[in-house]
């Protein structure tokens, strides 16, 4: 999909959101649409699949689906008593009842439970093929899921499919509602393995949000399904346009809502600069992009954006494994979604619920230093200047201790040193934070000096301001390693480099260019750009690395020489002695007062 129709896919979309979501808050609206675009890519993934397994026997299900159209009661029914008398001869073992296999009320019970989840596939009078076949192959049924969960990690049943769901939604079926509560109820517990429990825990389709009935959710909910659908049918049904979709969605819904759009979402153009980034060879950036990356972490992730456009960077394969780290559970599940709407396989990426700066996630939290976790690449767009409540205790854990805690009113250090605490020698560091990390005393001069003296701050970037949801300060980028090749520190000062917009700033191609470029082979540029700084210079300033100390885009001030100045006010002093003393004598001519 090429940029012209992402944009319009997505302004379609967004249309589509905006016309539908009424008085409910963009947050809420979020979260259902976000789930929608994900179930249709679960289903269209599977079912394309499941398609290949199948070969002819899926053409014969779509034929035998043919012959029947004109008499789809019929058919149904036929359907339904296929399904009834498999039932019948199913083992109390087969239904699970090993422990009451002798007590015929829970056997019938059980019986009866089967029939009802398999009449789900035909809620809907316009059935699917692969609907068909489960019904034909009942006997089957668990060896092609078993297979299917080898190739493709997961399986959805039938009546959970989007075709199924959207035809429930097309014909205004009072279903709907019921069978999307069940199918996202199977896809967390079942689907994936219990892999991803609790990845609908958001969407909450009772809320009074859609309707204050059962019948005004389920029409609410058949109006949305419907118009996505329609919105996704006039583009081309291509692999990434799901993605590109809920990316482009994301990004609406974050503009859509103020401040809170921070806790999720950081802009593509910013995402870009960190990703190529830690993309580039760690000693020698100038040498150029590493052909693979073992593994990456973002431990603030949100949505997954960053750790998405980390992976662009190098391919589908270029990558061995994706973790991620969320302290807000919606976003969380935002990012699972997120990952596999872009083609990330469960086993390719670790997602946790968890607060970073307890690290809470047992994998990071391991005290034997040679077992510890490294990362050849750290992203992250922490929340500027959090407040935190560190406990004594914490003074000692094992990735402030060496350069102590941050101050209460401001986590912004204690983020980067847990993220560079993870870090490999190889590796490389991108993190976004507020200005005053540069500069602040107290507790963050220590942290800074420490890392300075160390020589892990390989270089600084400031950016325009306003280019973030969540506030309109300028940030700036560090770049940190453990073993770099260089002794200075390259401050890049891009804040001039922008096109202004009415709500937000935009760095353009050619800006992200300017600065990646500059820090690939380390340029310095009429020193109102770039430079790089020594060490003396900055233990000069007392560690401070404000930018505007060592690049500045102000005019500079004309040097003046004071001697030349003396001289031509003696002139001018001389100069109006000889006036004065030449207007006296005519003054004196004329009997006037002379000029004191």
């Amino acid at each position: 999909m090429n940029d012209t129709q992402q944009k319009q896919l997505g302004s379609t979309l967004w249309a589509i959101a905006d016309k539908l979501r009424g008085a409910m808050n963009a947050d809420d609206f979020r979260d259902y649409m976000l789930s929608f675009l994900f179930l249709r890519y679960l289903s269209d993934n599977y079912e394309e699949a499941v398609k290949k397994e199948l070969g002819s026997d899926y053409q014969k299900s779509e034929l035998e689906i043919q012959k029947n159209a004109e008499d789809l009661d019929t058919y149904i029914d036929e359907l339904k008593s296929v399904i009834t008398q498999y039932s019948r001869s199913l083992s109390p073992e087969k239904l699970g009842l090993h422990e009451d296999k002798k007590d015929h009320q829970k056997i019938e019970k059980a019986r009866q439970d089967f029939v009802d989840d398999n009449n789900k596939m035909l809620y809907s009078h316009n059935i699917i093929p692969l609907a068909v076949w489960y019904i034909r192959n009942l006997d089957q049924v668990d060896m092609l899921e078993k297979q299917m969960r080898r190739k493709i990690h997961y399986v959805i049943k039938p009546a959970y499919l989007w075709s199924n769901i959207y035809e429930l939604a097309r014909t205004q079926n009072s279903q709907l509602l019921k069978t999307l509560q069940s199918g996202f109820k199977y896809i967390e517990n079942e689907s994936f393995e219990s892999r991803f429990r609790g990845l609908f825990s958001e969407v909450n389709l009772d809320s009074d949000k859609l309707g204050k009935n059962y019948g005004e959710r389920n029409s609410l909910l058949c109006s949305i399904i419907t118009e996505i659908a329609k919105g996704l049918a006039e583009f081309p049904n291509e692999t990434d346009i799901l993605g590109d979709a809920y990316e482009y969605l994301i990004g609406q819904f974050a503009a859509g809502s103020g401040k809170k759009a921070g806790e999720f979402y950081t802009p593509q153009q910013v995402s870009t600069i960190l990703s190529r980034i830690v993309s580039l060879d760690s000693q020698d950036p100038s040498t150029g992009k590493k052909s693979k990356l073992k593994n990456v972490l973002d431990f603030a992730c949100g949505s997954g954006s960053l750790l998405i456009n980390v992976r662009k960077q190098f391919g589908a394969n270029g990558i061995g494994q994706i973790y991620g780290q969320e302290k807000n559970i919606t976003t969380y599940n935002l990012a699972r979604m997120n990952m596999l709407l872009h083609g990330v396989k469960d086993s390719e990426f670790q997602i946790h619920h968890g607060d970073s700066l307890l690290n809470d996630w047992n994998i990071l939290n391991e005290m034997n230093p040679a077992k510890k976790m490294q990362f050849e690449a750290v992203v992250a767009n922490p929340p500027f200047s959090y407040r935190w409540q560190p406990k004594e205790e914490m003074a000692e854990d094992f990735r402030f201790k060496n350069y102590g805690l941050a101050p209460k009113s401001a986590a912004d250090f204690a983020f980067l040193l847990h993220g560079f605490h993870f870090l490999s020698d190889d590796g490389t560091m991108a993190i976004i934070l507020p200005h005053g990390v540069l500069f602040r005393g107290g507790a963050e001069e220590k942290i800074r000096t420490k890392l300075l003296k160390d020589g892990n701050v390989d270089a600084i970037i400031g950016l325009p301001a306003n280019l973030f949801f969540s506030t309109g300060i300028p940030v700036c980028i560090l770049v940190l390693k453990k073993c770099k090749k260089y002794d200075d520190v390259l401050i890049i000062n891009a804040s001039e480099y922008f096109e202004k917009g009415k709500r937000q700033n935009t760095l353009l191609p050619e800006h992200i260019d300017k600065i990646i470029e500059t820090y690939q082979y380390r340029k310095e540029d009429d020193k109102k750009y770039s430079r790089r700084v020594s060490m003396e210079e900055i233990e000069k300033n007392g560690y401070n690395l404000n930018i505007s100390r060592y690049v500045s885009t102000a005019p500079e001030e004309e040097i003046v020489d004071i001697e030349e100045v003396r001289q031509e006010l003696e002139k001018i002093e001389n100069d109006i002695n000889v006036a004065k003393a030449r207007h006296n004598e005519f003054l004196k001519e004329l009997g006037l007062n002379l000029l004191p």
